[in-house]
Protein backbone atom coordinates (compact mmCIF):
# COMPACT_ATOMS: atom_id res chain seq x y z
CA UNK A 1 0.00 0.00 0.00
CA UNK A 2 1.15 3.51 -0.83
CA UNK A 3 1.80 5.53 2.38
CA UNK A 4 -0.19 8.38 0.85
CA UNK A 5 -3.22 6.09 0.51
CA UNK A 6 -2.95 5.20 4.24
CA UNK A 7 -3.65 8.85 5.15
CA UNK A 8 -6.09 9.72 2.35
CA UNK A 9 -8.15 6.52 2.58
CA UNK A 10 -8.26 5.57 6.31
CA UNK A 11 -9.64 2.13 7.15
CA UNK A 12 -10.41 2.36 10.89
CA UNK A 13 -13.30 4.43 12.24
CA UNK A 14 -11.10 6.38 14.67
CA UNK A 15 -8.57 7.33 11.96
CA UNK A 16 -11.36 8.28 9.54
CA UNK A 17 -12.91 10.59 12.15
CA UNK A 18 -9.52 12.11 12.95
CA UNK A 19 -8.67 12.87 9.27
CA UNK A 20 -12.12 14.35 8.63
CA UNK A 21 -11.95 16.65 11.66
CA UNK A 22 -8.38 17.66 10.76
CA UNK A 23 -9.48 18.80 7.31
CA UNK A 24 -12.38 20.71 8.84
CA UNK A 25 -10.35 22.52 11.53
CA UNK A 26 -6.82 22.72 10.07
CA UNK A 27 -7.36 22.91 6.27
CA UNK A 28 -10.51 25.00 6.65
CA UNK A 29 -12.71 22.90 4.35
CA UNK A 30 -16.46 23.27 4.69
CA UNK A 31 -18.65 20.61 6.32
CA UNK A 32 -20.19 19.73 2.94
CA UNK A 33 -16.73 19.21 1.36
CA UNK A 34 -15.42 17.02 4.19
CA UNK A 35 -18.60 14.97 4.31
CA UNK A 36 -18.40 14.32 0.58
CA UNK A 37 -14.72 13.34 0.63
CA UNK A 38 -15.09 10.76 3.48
CA UNK A 39 -18.55 9.43 2.65
CA UNK A 40 -20.48 11.08 5.50
CA UNK A 41 -23.89 12.69 5.17
CA UNK A 42 -23.92 16.35 6.08
CA UNK A 43 -25.95 15.70 9.26
CA UNK A 44 -23.68 12.81 10.34
CA UNK A 45 -20.56 14.95 10.02
CA UNK A 46 -22.02 17.94 11.92
CA UNK A 47 -23.00 15.51 14.72
CA UNK A 48 -19.39 14.26 14.76
CA UNK A 49 -18.16 17.85 15.11
CA UNK A 50 -20.58 18.55 17.99
CA UNK A 51 -19.55 15.36 19.82
CA UNK A 52 -15.86 16.23 19.41
CA UNK A 53 -16.39 19.73 20.79
CA UNK A 54 -18.23 18.36 23.85
CA UNK A 55 -15.52 15.80 24.63
CA UNK A 56 -12.77 18.31 24.04
CA UNK A 57 -14.33 20.86 26.43
CA UNK A 58 -14.40 18.25 29.20
CA UNK A 59 -10.92 16.83 28.59
CA UNK A 60 -8.88 19.14 26.32
CA UNK A 61 -5.57 17.41 27.11
CA UNK A 62 -6.89 13.87 26.78
CA UNK A 63 -6.15 11.37 24.04
CA UNK A 64 -9.47 11.23 22.21
CA UNK A 65 -8.19 9.21 19.24
CA UNK A 66 -4.73 7.84 20.02
CA UNK A 67 -5.33 5.47 22.98
CA UNK A 68 -2.47 3.20 23.99
CA UNK A 69 -3.86 -0.27 24.75
CA UNK A 70 -2.37 -2.45 27.50
CA UNK A 71 -2.65 -6.23 27.27
CA UNK A 72 -4.29 -8.28 30.03
CA UNK A 73 -7.36 -7.90 32.24
CA UNK A 74 -8.28 -4.30 33.05
CA UNK A 75 -8.29 -3.14 36.68
CA UNK A 76 -11.86 -2.57 37.85
CA UNK A 77 -12.92 0.81 39.29
CA UNK A 78 -13.77 -1.00 42.56
CA UNK A 79 -10.18 -2.20 42.92
CA UNK A 80 -8.81 1.23 42.04
CA UNK A 81 -11.03 2.79 44.74
CA UNK A 82 -9.76 0.35 47.38
CA UNK A 83 -6.09 0.58 46.38
CA UNK A 84 -5.11 3.11 49.05
CA UNK A 85 -6.67 0.99 51.82
CA UNK A 86 -4.92 -2.14 50.52
CA UNK A 87 -1.51 -0.43 50.48
CA UNK A 88 -1.98 1.18 53.90
CA UNK A 89 -2.92 -2.12 55.55
CA UNK A 90 -0.11 -4.02 53.83
CA UNK A 91 2.41 -1.47 55.10
CA UNK A 92 1.29 -2.50 58.60
CA UNK A 93 1.80 -6.20 57.74
CA UNK A 94 -1.83 -7.26 57.40
CA UNK A 95 -2.40 -10.42 55.36
CA UNK A 96 -4.55 -10.65 52.22
CA UNK A 97 -7.47 -12.35 54.10
CA UNK A 98 -7.38 -9.64 56.80
CA UNK A 99 -7.41 -6.91 54.15
CA UNK A 100 -10.32 -8.67 52.43
CA UNK A 101 -12.31 -8.68 55.68
CA UNK A 102 -11.68 -4.95 56.15
CA UNK A 103 -12.69 -4.13 52.56
CA UNK A 104 -15.93 -6.11 52.96
CA UNK A 105 -16.70 -4.01 56.02
CA UNK A 106 -16.03 -0.84 54.05
CA UNK A 107 -18.38 -1.93 51.27
CA UNK A 108 -15.69 -2.69 48.64
CA UNK A 109 -16.35 -5.81 46.57
CA UNK A 110 -12.75 -6.81 45.80
CA UNK A 111 -11.57 -10.41 45.53
CA UNK A 112 -8.50 -11.76 47.32
CA UNK A 113 -6.86 -12.33 43.93
CA UNK A 114 -7.21 -8.66 43.03
CA UNK A 115 -5.88 -7.64 46.44
CA UNK A 116 -2.86 -9.86 45.87
CA UNK A 117 -2.34 -8.36 42.40
CA UNK A 118 -2.32 -4.83 43.83
CA UNK A 119 0.16 -5.87 46.53
CA UNK A 120 2.43 -7.60 44.00
CA UNK A 121 2.31 -4.64 41.60
CA UNK A 122 3.40 -2.31 44.41
CA UNK A 123 6.44 -4.49 45.11
CA UNK A 124 5.44 -6.00 48.46
CA UNK A 125 6.93 -9.41 49.26
CA UNK A 126 5.17 -12.31 50.93
CA UNK A 127 4.69 -12.06 54.70
CA UNK A 128 6.72 -14.43 56.89
CA UNK A 129 5.01 -16.88 59.24
CA UNK A 130 3.95 -15.12 62.43
CA UNK A 131 2.66 -16.25 65.80
CA UNK A 132 -0.88 -15.43 66.96
CA UNK A 133 0.58 -12.95 69.46
CA UNK A 134 2.44 -11.04 66.77
CA UNK A 135 -0.70 -10.88 64.64
CA UNK A 136 -2.64 -9.44 67.58
CA UNK A 137 0.01 -6.77 68.09
CA UNK A 138 -0.16 -5.33 64.57
CA UNK A 139 -0.25 -1.56 64.31
CA UNK A 140 -3.74 -0.06 64.13
CA UNK A 141 -4.96 1.22 60.78
CA UNK A 142 -6.74 4.55 60.60
CA UNK A 143 -9.65 3.77 58.31
CA UNK A 144 -13.07 5.36 58.41
CA UNK A 145 -15.34 2.35 58.80
CA UNK A 146 -19.06 2.26 58.11
CA UNK A 147 -21.47 3.37 60.81
CA UNK A 148 -23.12 0.54 62.74
CA UNK A 149 -26.73 -0.21 61.81
CA UNK A 150 -29.12 -3.17 62.07
CA UNK A 151 -28.71 -5.67 59.24
CA UNK A 152 -31.40 -5.75 56.57
CA UNK A 153 -30.59 -9.44 55.93
CA UNK A 154 -30.84 -9.09 52.19
CA UNK A 155 -28.93 -11.85 50.37
CA UNK A 156 -25.20 -11.08 50.33
CA UNK A 157 -21.84 -12.72 51.04
CA UNK A 158 -18.68 -11.56 52.81
CA UNK A 159 -15.62 -12.85 54.66
CA UNK A 160 -14.77 -12.72 58.37
CA UNK A 161 -11.58 -13.45 60.27
CA UNK A 162 -13.46 -13.90 63.59
CA UNK A 163 -16.34 -16.10 62.46
CA UNK A 164 -15.68 -18.63 65.22
CA UNK A 165 -17.56 -16.52 67.76
CA UNK A 166 -20.77 -17.17 65.79
CA UNK A 167 -20.79 -20.66 67.36
CA UNK A 168 -21.58 -19.08 70.72
CA UNK A 169 -24.94 -17.88 69.39
CA UNK A 170 -26.16 -21.48 69.58
CA UNK A 171 -25.23 -21.58 73.29
CA UNK A 172 -26.86 -18.19 73.92
CA UNK A 173 -30.09 -19.34 72.30
CA UNK A 174 -30.14 -22.77 73.91
CA UNK A 175 -29.99 -21.39 77.44
CA UNK A 176 -32.33 -18.48 76.70
CA UNK A 177 -29.69 -15.86 77.44
CA UNK A 178 -30.91 -13.73 74.53
CA UNK A 179 -34.33 -13.47 76.21
CA UNK A 180 -32.71 -12.51 79.53
CA UNK A 181 -30.77 -9.73 77.81
CA UNK A 182 -33.90 -8.43 76.05
CA UNK A 183 -35.82 -8.42 79.36
CA UNK A 184 -32.97 -6.97 81.42
CA UNK A 185 -32.70 -3.42 82.73
CA UNK A 186 -29.92 -2.65 80.26
CA UNK A 187 -30.94 -0.04 77.73
CA UNK A 188 -30.59 0.22 73.98
CA UNK A 189 -29.82 3.22 71.81
CA UNK A 190 -31.74 5.01 69.09
CA UNK A 191 -30.12 2.74 66.48
CA UNK A 192 -28.97 -0.40 68.36
CA UNK A 193 -31.48 -2.23 70.57
CA UNK A 194 -30.75 -3.77 73.98
CA UNK A 195 -29.94 -7.28 72.75
CA UNK A 196 -27.55 -6.06 70.08
CA UNK A 197 -25.92 -3.59 72.50
CA UNK A 198 -24.98 -6.27 75.02
CA UNK A 199 -23.91 -8.65 72.25
CA UNK A 200 -21.53 -5.95 70.98
CA UNK A 201 -19.64 -6.06 74.28
CA UNK A 202 -19.84 -9.85 74.36
CA UNK A 203 -18.44 -10.17 70.83
CA UNK A 204 -15.21 -8.40 71.80
CA UNK A 205 -14.85 -10.48 74.98
CA UNK A 206 -15.36 -13.77 73.15
CA UNK A 207 -12.92 -12.73 70.41
CA UNK A 208 -10.13 -12.03 72.92
CA UNK A 209 -10.05 -8.29 72.24
CA UNK A 210 -8.32 -6.04 74.72
CA UNK A 211 -9.73 -2.87 76.22
CA UNK A 212 -11.60 -0.53 73.93
CA UNK A 213 -8.91 2.16 73.87
CA UNK A 214 -8.76 2.66 70.09
CA UNK A 215 -10.63 1.63 66.99
CA UNK A 216 -9.40 -1.66 65.56
CA UNK A 217 -10.13 -3.84 62.55
CA UNK A 218 -13.06 -5.31 64.50
CA UNK A 219 -14.92 -2.14 63.45
CA UNK A 220 -14.87 -3.51 59.89
CA UNK A 221 -15.30 -7.27 60.45
CA UNK A 222 -18.75 -8.13 59.09
CA UNK A 223 -18.75 -11.48 60.92
CA UNK A 224 -18.38 -9.83 64.33
CA UNK A 225 -21.12 -7.40 63.40
CA UNK A 226 -23.37 -10.32 62.40
CA UNK A 227 -22.96 -11.76 65.92
CA UNK A 228 -24.86 -8.72 67.23
CA UNK A 229 -27.26 -8.47 64.28
CA UNK A 230 -25.42 -5.43 62.86
CA UNK A 231 -23.52 -4.65 59.68
CA UNK A 232 -20.35 -3.97 61.74
CA UNK A 233 -19.63 -3.46 65.44
CA UNK A 234 -19.66 0.15 66.66
CA UNK A 235 -16.51 2.15 67.30
CA UNK A 236 -14.74 2.76 70.61
CA UNK A 237 -16.64 5.94 71.46
CA UNK A 238 -19.94 4.04 71.44
CA UNK A 239 -18.71 1.51 74.02
CA UNK A 240 -17.60 4.27 76.36
CA UNK A 241 -20.86 6.16 75.92
CA UNK A 242 -22.98 3.06 76.55
CA UNK A 243 -21.08 2.14 79.74
CA UNK A 244 -21.94 5.55 81.17
CA UNK A 245 -25.62 4.53 81.34
CA UNK A 246 -25.10 1.25 83.24
CA UNK A 247 -25.63 1.02 87.00
CA UNK A 248 -24.52 -1.58 89.54
CA UNK A 249 -28.14 -2.56 90.17
CA UNK A 250 -28.52 -3.46 86.48
CA UNK A 251 -25.51 -5.77 86.69
CA UNK A 252 -26.73 -7.44 89.88
CA UNK A 253 -30.24 -7.96 88.50
CA UNK A 254 -28.77 -9.50 85.33
CA UNK A 255 -26.53 -11.85 87.34
CA UNK A 256 -29.56 -12.95 89.38
CA UNK A 257 -31.42 -13.88 86.20
CA UNK A 258 -28.41 -15.81 84.95
CA UNK A 259 -28.23 -17.54 88.34
CA UNK A 260 -31.78 -18.85 87.82
CA UNK A 261 -30.75 -20.21 84.40
CA UNK A 262 -27.76 -22.05 85.84
CA UNK A 263 -29.99 -23.58 88.53
CA UNK A 264 -32.68 -24.53 86.00
CA UNK A 265 -30.20 -26.46 83.86
CA UNK A 266 -28.53 -28.12 86.86
CA UNK A 267 -25.20 -26.38 86.33
CA UNK A 268 -24.65 -25.42 89.97
CA UNK A 269 -23.76 -28.07 92.53
CA UNK A 270 -23.70 -27.84 96.33
CA UNK A 271 -20.34 -26.03 96.63
CA UNK A 272 -19.24 -22.46 95.91
CA UNK A 273 -15.63 -21.26 96.00
CA UNK A 274 -15.23 -17.59 96.90
CA UNK A 275 -12.19 -15.39 96.41
CA UNK A 276 -11.16 -11.77 95.96
CA UNK A 277 -9.30 -10.40 92.97
CA UNK A 278 -7.57 -7.05 92.56
CA UNK A 279 -8.30 -5.07 89.40
CA UNK A 280 -5.65 -2.34 89.00
CA UNK A 281 -6.16 0.90 87.10
CA UNK A 282 -3.14 2.48 85.41
CA UNK A 283 -4.32 6.08 85.63
CA UNK A 284 -5.35 8.51 88.33
CA UNK A 285 -5.89 6.21 91.33
CA UNK A 286 -5.95 8.90 94.03
CA UNK A 287 -9.47 7.94 95.15
CA UNK A 288 -8.98 4.16 94.92
CA UNK A 289 -8.00 1.96 97.86
CA UNK A 290 -4.66 0.16 97.96
CA UNK A 291 -5.17 -3.59 97.60
CA UNK A 292 -2.64 -6.38 97.39
CA UNK A 293 -2.12 -7.63 93.84
CA UNK A 294 -0.65 -11.13 93.65
CA UNK A 295 -0.06 -10.61 89.93
CA UNK A 296 2.17 -7.60 90.64
CA UNK A 297 3.48 -8.71 94.02
CA UNK A 298 2.65 -5.40 95.70
CA UNK A 299 -0.19 -3.24 96.96
CA UNK A 300 -1.46 -0.65 94.49
CA UNK A 301 -4.40 1.62 93.80
CA UNK A 302 -7.07 -0.74 92.53
CA UNK A 303 -10.62 -2.01 92.65
CA UNK A 304 -11.37 -5.04 94.83
CA UNK A 305 -13.76 -7.56 93.29
CA UNK A 306 -15.20 -10.87 94.46
CA UNK A 307 -15.99 -13.99 92.41
CA UNK A 308 -18.07 -17.08 93.25
CA UNK A 309 -17.01 -20.16 91.29
CA UNK A 310 -18.67 -23.56 90.94
CA UNK A 311 -15.87 -26.18 90.99
CA UNK A 312 -17.88 -28.80 89.09
CA UNK A 313 -19.17 -26.88 86.07
CA UNK A 314 -16.52 -24.15 86.15
CA UNK A 315 -19.16 -21.40 85.94
CA UNK A 316 -18.78 -18.11 87.77
CA UNK A 317 -22.12 -17.55 89.45
CA UNK A 318 -21.59 -14.21 91.18
CA UNK A 319 -19.27 -11.23 91.02
CA UNK A 320 -19.09 -7.69 92.29
CA UNK A 321 -16.50 -4.96 91.84
CA UNK A 322 -18.11 -2.80 94.51
CA UNK A 323 -16.17 -4.18 97.50
CA UNK A 324 -14.61 -1.87 100.09
CA UNK A 325 -12.01 -2.99 102.61
CA UNK A 326 -14.18 -1.99 105.56
CA UNK A 327 -16.99 -4.29 104.42
CA UNK A 328 -15.11 -7.14 102.72
CA UNK A 329 -15.73 -9.55 105.61
CA UNK A 330 -19.51 -9.27 104.98
CA UNK A 331 -19.22 -10.28 101.32
CA UNK A 332 -19.84 -13.94 102.15
CA UNK A 333 -23.23 -13.02 103.63
CA UNK A 334 -24.04 -10.85 100.61
CA UNK A 335 -23.31 -13.81 98.35
CA UNK A 336 -25.63 -15.97 100.44
CA UNK A 337 -28.43 -13.41 100.02
CA UNK A 338 -27.75 -13.31 96.28
CA UNK A 339 -27.90 -17.09 95.99
CA UNK A 340 -31.17 -17.38 97.87
CA UNK A 341 -32.95 -14.40 96.29
CA UNK A 342 -36.03 -15.56 94.40
CA UNK A 343 -35.50 -19.20 95.40
CA UNK A 344 -37.65 -21.33 97.61
CA UNK A 345 -35.72 -22.71 100.54
CA UNK A 346 -36.21 -26.29 99.35
CA UNK A 347 -34.68 -25.37 95.96
CA UNK A 348 -31.42 -24.15 97.47
CA UNK A 349 -28.71 -26.66 96.59
CA UNK A 350 -25.92 -24.70 98.24
CA UNK A 351 -24.44 -26.57 101.20
CA UNK A 352 -20.75 -25.63 101.25
CA UNK A 353 -18.98 -22.29 100.92
CA UNK A 354 -15.20 -22.47 100.66
CA UNK A 355 -12.80 -19.53 101.00
CA UNK A 356 -9.39 -18.60 102.37
CA UNK A 357 -8.45 -17.31 105.81
CA UNK A 358 -8.73 -13.58 105.04
CA UNK A 359 -12.09 -13.70 103.33
CA UNK A 360 -14.24 -13.15 106.43
CA UNK A 361 -14.06 -13.06 110.24
CA UNK A 362 -15.01 -15.61 112.87
CA UNK A 363 -18.24 -13.77 113.77
CA UNK A 364 -19.55 -14.26 110.24
CA UNK A 365 -18.51 -17.91 110.37
CA UNK A 366 -20.87 -18.23 113.34
CA UNK A 367 -23.68 -16.60 111.29
CA UNK A 368 -23.11 -19.11 108.48
CA UNK A 369 -23.30 -21.96 110.99
CA UNK A 370 -26.54 -20.61 112.41
CA UNK A 371 -27.90 -20.39 108.86
CA UNK A 372 -27.21 -24.12 108.32
CA UNK A 373 -24.48 -23.40 105.75
CA UNK A 374 -21.35 -25.50 106.00
CA UNK A 375 -18.04 -23.79 105.35
CA UNK A 376 -14.45 -24.88 104.84
CA UNK A 377 -11.68 -22.36 105.26
CA UNK A 378 -8.11 -21.94 106.44
CA UNK A 379 -7.29 -20.75 109.93
CA UNK A 380 -4.80 -17.96 110.26
CA UNK A 381 -1.49 -19.27 111.59
CA UNK A 382 -0.01 -17.34 114.47
CA UNK A 383 2.99 -18.16 116.60
CA UNK A 384 0.84 -19.85 119.26
CA UNK A 385 -0.92 -22.02 116.67
CA UNK A 386 2.40 -23.28 115.31
CA UNK A 387 3.62 -24.05 118.84
CA UNK A 388 0.47 -26.08 119.55
CA UNK A 389 0.87 -28.01 116.29
CA UNK A 390 4.45 -28.89 117.22
CA UNK A 391 3.19 -30.41 120.50
CA UNK A 392 0.47 -32.59 118.95
CA UNK A 393 0.88 -36.27 119.93
CA UNK A 394 2.40 -38.49 117.26
CA UNK A 395 -0.29 -41.15 117.55
CA UNK A 396 -3.02 -38.76 116.39
CA UNK A 397 -1.48 -38.19 112.95
CA UNK A 398 -2.71 -40.14 109.91
CA UNK A 399 -1.65 -40.44 106.29
CA UNK A 400 -4.11 -39.75 103.47
CA UNK A 401 -3.82 -39.62 99.67
CA UNK A 402 -5.24 -36.70 97.72
CA UNK A 403 -5.72 -36.59 93.96
CA UNK A 404 -3.49 -34.20 92.02
CA UNK A 405 -3.20 -33.15 88.40
CA UNK A 406 -2.38 -35.83 85.85
CA UNK A 407 -4.23 -38.60 87.71
CA UNK A 408 -1.51 -38.61 90.34
CA UNK A 409 -1.87 -38.81 94.11
CA UNK A 410 -0.07 -37.04 96.89
CA UNK A 411 0.45 -38.35 100.43
CA UNK A 412 -0.32 -35.90 103.24
CA UNK A 413 -0.08 -36.16 107.03
CA UNK A 414 -3.22 -34.90 108.78
CA UNK A 415 -4.34 -34.40 112.37
CA UNK A 416 -8.14 -34.22 112.82
CA UNK A 417 -9.46 -32.75 116.11
CA UNK A 418 -12.17 -30.59 117.70
CA UNK A 419 -11.05 -27.25 119.17
CA UNK A 420 -12.69 -24.18 120.70
CA UNK A 421 -12.42 -21.08 118.51
CA UNK A 422 -12.56 -17.61 120.03
CA UNK A 423 -14.82 -15.25 118.07
CA UNK A 424 -16.68 -18.26 116.72
CA UNK A 425 -17.64 -18.92 120.35
CA UNK A 426 -18.04 -22.68 120.08
CA UNK A 427 -16.21 -25.87 119.15
CA UNK A 428 -15.13 -26.38 115.57
CA UNK A 429 -13.45 -29.15 113.58
CA UNK A 430 -9.78 -28.47 112.82
CA UNK A 431 -7.61 -30.47 110.41
CA UNK A 432 -3.88 -29.80 110.42
CA UNK A 433 -2.02 -30.76 107.25
CA UNK A 434 1.71 -31.24 106.69
CA UNK A 435 3.73 -32.73 103.89
CA UNK A 436 2.14 -30.48 101.30
CA UNK A 437 5.32 -28.75 100.21
CA UNK A 438 4.77 -25.72 102.44
CA UNK A 439 7.25 -24.68 105.08
CA UNK A 440 4.42 -24.06 107.53
CA UNK A 441 1.52 -26.50 108.03
CA UNK A 442 -1.96 -25.65 106.74
CA UNK A 443 -4.84 -25.58 109.20
CA UNK A 444 -8.37 -26.20 107.85
CA UNK A 445 -11.39 -25.35 109.99
CA UNK A 446 -14.94 -26.44 109.18
CA UNK A 447 -18.31 -26.89 110.83
CA UNK A 448 -18.86 -30.15 108.92
CA UNK A 449 -18.42 -33.23 111.06
CA UNK A 450 -19.92 -35.74 108.61
CA UNK A 451 -17.40 -35.79 105.78
CA UNK A 452 -14.22 -37.80 106.13
CA UNK A 453 -10.86 -36.10 106.46
CA UNK A 454 -9.99 -36.98 102.86
CA UNK A 455 -13.23 -35.44 101.59
CA UNK A 456 -12.69 -32.20 103.52
CA UNK A 457 -9.11 -31.82 102.26
CA UNK A 458 -10.15 -32.65 98.70
CA UNK A 459 -12.97 -30.09 98.78
CA UNK A 460 -10.66 -27.35 99.97
CA UNK A 461 -8.00 -28.33 97.44
CA UNK A 462 -10.56 -27.68 94.68
CA UNK A 463 -10.84 -24.09 95.94
CA UNK A 464 -7.55 -23.43 94.21
CA UNK A 465 -9.50 -23.76 90.96
CA UNK A 466 -11.07 -20.36 91.59
CA UNK A 467 -7.56 -18.89 91.80
CA UNK A 468 -6.78 -20.50 88.45
CA UNK A 469 -10.03 -19.08 87.04
CA UNK A 470 -9.15 -15.59 88.30
CA UNK A 471 -5.74 -15.87 86.66
CA UNK A 472 -7.53 -16.87 83.43
CA UNK A 473 -9.86 -13.89 83.74
CA UNK A 474 -6.83 -11.61 83.99
CA UNK A 475 -4.94 -13.20 81.10
CA UNK A 476 -7.71 -13.93 78.59
CA UNK A 477 -10.47 -11.48 79.51
CA UNK A 478 -7.97 -8.75 80.44
CA UNK A 479 -9.35 -7.78 83.84
CA UNK A 480 -6.14 -5.86 84.55
CA UNK A 481 -6.61 -3.76 81.40
CA UNK A 482 -9.76 -1.88 82.38
CA UNK A 483 -10.14 1.46 80.61
CA UNK A 484 -11.76 3.32 83.49
CA UNK A 485 -11.27 3.88 87.20
CA UNK A 486 -15.04 4.23 87.65
CA UNK A 487 -16.15 1.28 89.77
CA UNK A 488 -19.53 1.09 88.01
CA UNK A 489 -17.87 0.76 84.59
CA UNK A 490 -15.48 -1.88 85.90
CA UNK A 491 -18.42 -3.76 87.43
CA UNK A 492 -20.14 -3.82 84.02
CA UNK A 493 -16.92 -4.97 82.33
CA UNK A 494 -16.59 -7.69 84.98
CA UNK A 495 -20.19 -8.80 84.35
CA UNK A 496 -19.55 -9.09 80.63
CA UNK A 497 -16.31 -11.01 81.31
CA UNK A 498 -18.20 -13.46 83.51
CA UNK A 499 -20.88 -14.05 80.88
CA UNK A 500 -18.18 -14.64 78.24
CA UNK A 501 -16.31 -16.99 80.60
CA UNK A 502 -19.48 -18.99 81.27
CA UNK A 503 -20.23 -19.25 77.55
CA UNK A 504 -16.75 -20.73 77.03
CA UNK A 505 -17.40 -23.24 79.82
CA UNK A 506 -20.78 -24.22 78.32
CA UNK A 507 -19.14 -24.54 74.91
CA UNK A 508 -16.48 -26.79 76.46
CA UNK A 509 -19.21 -29.04 77.89
CA UNK A 510 -20.47 -29.52 74.32
CA UNK A 511 -17.00 -30.70 73.26
CA UNK A 512 -16.85 -33.60 75.70
CA UNK A 513 -13.24 -34.54 76.34
CA UNK A 514 -12.09 -30.93 75.86
CA UNK A 515 -14.08 -29.57 78.80
CA UNK A 516 -10.97 -29.19 80.96
CA UNK A 517 -9.33 -26.69 78.57
CA UNK A 518 -8.96 -23.05 79.52
CA UNK A 519 -10.75 -20.30 77.61
CA UNK A 520 -7.47 -19.39 75.91
CA UNK A 521 -6.95 -22.96 74.68
CA UNK A 522 -10.56 -23.22 73.52
CA UNK A 523 -10.16 -19.96 71.64
CA UNK A 524 -6.94 -21.06 69.94
CA UNK A 525 -8.17 -24.56 69.02
CA UNK A 526 -11.80 -23.96 68.09
CA UNK A 527 -12.88 -20.30 68.02
CA UNK A 528 -10.05 -18.52 66.22
CA UNK A 529 -11.04 -19.13 62.61
CA UNK A 530 -12.14 -17.29 59.48
CA UNK A 531 -15.06 -18.08 57.22
CA UNK A 532 -17.04 -17.21 54.12
CA UNK A 533 -20.48 -16.06 55.25
CA UNK A 534 -23.52 -16.03 52.99
CA UNK A 535 -26.85 -14.53 54.02
CA UNK A 536 -29.58 -16.31 52.10
CA UNK A 537 -33.35 -16.00 51.90
CA UNK A 538 -34.00 -18.53 54.68
CA UNK A 539 -30.65 -19.25 56.35
CA UNK A 540 -27.18 -17.92 57.03
CA UNK A 541 -24.37 -20.22 55.91
CA UNK A 542 -20.97 -20.05 57.60
CA UNK A 543 -18.20 -21.92 55.78
CA UNK A 544 -15.37 -22.22 58.31
CA UNK A 545 -11.82 -22.59 57.09
CA UNK A 546 -10.10 -25.97 57.34
CA UNK A 547 -8.72 -26.66 60.80
CA UNK A 548 -7.68 -29.79 62.63
CA UNK A 549 -10.63 -29.59 65.04
CA UNK A 550 -13.15 -28.59 62.35
CA UNK A 551 -14.87 -32.04 62.12
CA UNK A 552 -15.72 -31.88 65.84
CA UNK A 553 -16.97 -28.30 65.50
CA UNK A 554 -19.27 -29.24 62.62
CA UNK A 555 -20.56 -32.26 64.53
CA UNK A 556 -21.44 -30.13 67.57
CA UNK A 557 -22.97 -27.29 65.57
CA UNK A 558 -25.07 -29.67 63.48
CA UNK A 559 -27.38 -30.07 66.49
CA UNK A 560 -28.34 -26.40 66.23
CA UNK A 561 -28.86 -26.09 62.46
CA UNK A 562 -32.64 -25.67 62.85
CA UNK A 563 -32.42 -23.11 65.67
CA UNK A 564 -33.73 -19.65 64.71
CA UNK A 565 -32.34 -16.40 66.08
CA UNK A 566 -34.66 -13.46 66.68
CA UNK A 567 -31.87 -10.86 66.40
CA UNK A 568 -30.85 -12.35 63.02
CA UNK A 569 -34.17 -11.88 61.25
CA UNK A 570 -35.41 -15.25 62.63
CA UNK A 571 -33.00 -17.05 60.31
CA UNK A 572 -31.08 -20.17 61.30
CA UNK A 573 -27.33 -20.61 60.93
CA UNK A 574 -25.77 -23.56 59.13
CA UNK A 575 -22.08 -24.27 59.73
CA UNK A 576 -20.10 -25.98 56.97
CA UNK A 577 -16.47 -26.62 56.18
CA UNK A 578 -14.67 -24.63 53.48
CA UNK A 579 -12.31 -26.29 51.01
CA UNK A 580 -9.35 -24.09 51.96
CA UNK A 581 -7.43 -23.23 55.13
Amino acid sequence: MNPLTFFLEPKTVAQKQYEALRLYYVEGLSAHEVAGRFGYTYRAFTSLVSSFREKFSVNPSGTLFFVESTPGRKTSPETIGAKSVIIDMRKKYYSVPDIKVALDGLGHSVSEKNIYNVIAAEGFSRLPRRTKLLKQQLDKVQIQAEKSAPLSFVPESFKSSNAGILMFMAIIKRYGIDSLIAQSNYSGTSVINTTSSILCFLALKLANRRRYSSDDTWCMDRGMGLFAGLNVLPKTAWYTSYSDRVTTDMNLAFLKKLHQVWLKFGLLEDTANLDFTTIPYWGDDSYLENNWSGKRGKALGSILAVLAHDPDSGLIDYASANVLQKSESAVVLEFLDFYRAGNKKKDNKLRYIIFDSKFTNYENLRKLDQDKIRFITIRRRGKLILEKIAKLPEKGWANIKVECAGNKHRTLRVYDEIVFLNGYAKDIRQITITGNGKIKPAVIITNDTDLTTEQIVRKYARRWMVEKTISEQIDFFHLNLVSSSMVIKVDFDLTMSILAHNLYRLFALELGRYEHLTSQSLYDKFVLNGADIEIGEKAITVQLKKKRELPLILEVMQKYNQQNYSWLGNKNIIFKGASYS
